[in-house]
């Protein structure tokens, strides 16, 4: 039975909002908020204001706690967007904007670290640290959920292991690379490390009062949003994915051991209780709908666009310049290839598109040897959309779960049960609150339709230098085969 302190509140720092949740260990969720960030983007820039993740989560947490009694909380986890980081000076306060996850300007950051034997892409948290230090001086290294603990709490904590992974931290070593200092970063700007899952301290007095969570509510350290998704999608054990389709695509998964790869475009978080949690973050999402048809009705359109399958047009719908996952590309941009013959044709070439760099995802972790073989969930919001869902498992050629809550703060929720205690393994955690709304079965007829489409991007993607060859390949002998076989 779940009494009503049995509860626990999940805060997501997303791009375009601050989201919380408070759920109980079996799911039911009591009560949610949610408060709109802006962002400021021109070209590669992509920053935003630190204020505006505190005052949304004022507004947010105050309407999830809404008519709630004091004993409600059993604790608390943050999730941020992955490699968001900014500078604070001694006392905690940002001396920078946040530059946002794929913030393009430290270019010439990752070359150096990158010079220094260090495999970080561009967009990562610590090249884009040593640009704010050249730029505002030196303060200490915060990622975004670091700001709003220690608003919370009224001390600046550690990091949590999960943010620190983009900032070059080494997850197998937990240790900091030696060279940080010689690249720029001396010993006061790095973070202690810890776990997630690990306490950080407990809400303060006047945190309370602007927020509305109780005094004394344990903090517990958070991970990325991926992660937090993933967490929600309870694809904990070995050989589970989640693939989180929202403004990007985010590709999240469960290995006994890492998914080694020579070109960093897979990476390695590290779950709370030391196995692996492989992933990778691609610049393909529903962003691109919001772009090309701003203020259509999204069901509408999906209702047209099954008339298009596959489509006339075939695309690579890029949210933002460059590529990170399946491939690095820099360089890239988004595709179109052909002339959709209407807005509705262009609607099912975006969907498609952002498929096919699904599929390729897939292939790309298979190639590289990773297991493939547990369950595969559908999260973020474009999970919301069935058509999509569909369409989603029918070009992966495998079934998907669609749980009923799909958001990353639930995620967060389940990793504060854990790490107050109240339950001993976060796979039980996870498995406890995740309720599965839907199981989505592809249509074998429909996978075979969409294999000359996607071989056709293959050899676009190819030719253009951005795709391997020998990647190319490997995904083309799958062509006849679902993505779960390893």
């Amino acid at each position: 039975m779940t009494h009503e302190h049995d509860a626990w509140l999940g805060i997501d720092l997303g791009t375009q909002s601050v989201r919380v949740l408070l759920v109980t260990g079996d799911g039911t969720v009591l009560g949610s908020g949610s408060a709109p960030l802006a962002g400021r983007r021109d070209g590669v820039r992509h920053e935003q204001d630190p204020a505006e993740w505190w005052d949304g989560l004022c507004t947010a947490s105050r309407a999830a706690l809404h008519g709630r009694s004091k004993d409600t909380v059993g604790g608390l986890a943050v999730c941020g967007t992955s490699g968001t980081v900014l500078l604070t000076d001694g006392a905690g306060r940002p001396m920078s904007p946040a530059l946002m996850y794929d913030d393009g300007r430290a270019t010439a950051q990752g070359a150096r670290a990158r010079m220094a034997g260090l495999g970080v892409q561009d967009t990562w948290a610590l090249p884009k640290a040593l640009w704010l230090t050249e730029k505002y001086g030196h303060g200490r290294v915060t990622h975004q959920p670091d700001l709003i603990v220690s608003l919370l709490t009224g001390e600046l904590p550690p990091a949590d292991s999960s943010h620190a992974l983009k900032t070059g931290y080494d997850l197998e070593r937990d240790a900091w690379p030696a060279m940080l200092p010689r690249l720029g970063l001396p010993d006061p700007a790095i973070p202690d490390v810890v776990r997630p899952g690990t306490p950080l301290g407990e809400v303060s007095p006047s945190a309370a009062d602007a927020t509305g969570i109780p005094a004394g509510t344990p903090v517990i350290a958070g991970m990325t949003d991926g992660c937090a998704a993933q967490i929600a999608s309870a694809a904990l054990r070995p050989g589970s994915w989640n693939s989180v389709l929202g403004t990007t695509l985010v590709l999240k998964g469960a290995a006994p051991t890492p998914v080694r790869d020579p070109t960093g475009v897979v990476y390695n978080h590290r779950a709370p209780d030391g196995s692996w949690l492989p992933g990778g973050a691609s610049s393909v999402g529903a962003g691109v709908l919001t772009a090309a048809f701003a203020g259509a009705d999204p069901a509408d359109m999906d209702t047209l666009a099954a008339a298009y399958e596959p489509s006339g047009a075939i695309t690579y719908p890029l949210v933002s310049p460059g590529e990170r996952f399946p491939f690095l590309a820099p360089d890239a941009f988004a595709l179109v290839l052909g002339e959709p013959e209407s807005d509705a044709d262009l609607w099912a070439s975006l969907l498609q598109g952002v498929a096919f760099t699904e599929r390729l995802c897939l292939d790309y972790l298979h190639h590289l040897g990773a297991p493939l073989d547990g369950p595969l969930t559908f999260t973020g919001g474009a999970a919301r959309s069935p058509y999509w869902n569909q369409l989603r498992a029918d070009i992966l050629g495998r079934p998907a779960r669609v749980p009923r809550q799909t958001e990353p703060a639930l995620g967060m929720a389940a990793l504060a049960a854990y790490g107050t205690g109240a339950v001993s393994h976060l796979p039980e955690a996870a498995e406890g609150m995740v309720r599965i709304g839907t199981t989505v079965e592809p249509r074998p007829a429909r996978t075979a339709r969409f294999a000359e489409p996607y071989a056709r991007l293959l050899d676009e993607l190819t030719t253009r230098g951005w795709l391997p060859p020998p990647v190319a390949a490997h995904a083309r002998a799958r062509l006849d085969v679902d993505t779960a076989e390893s």
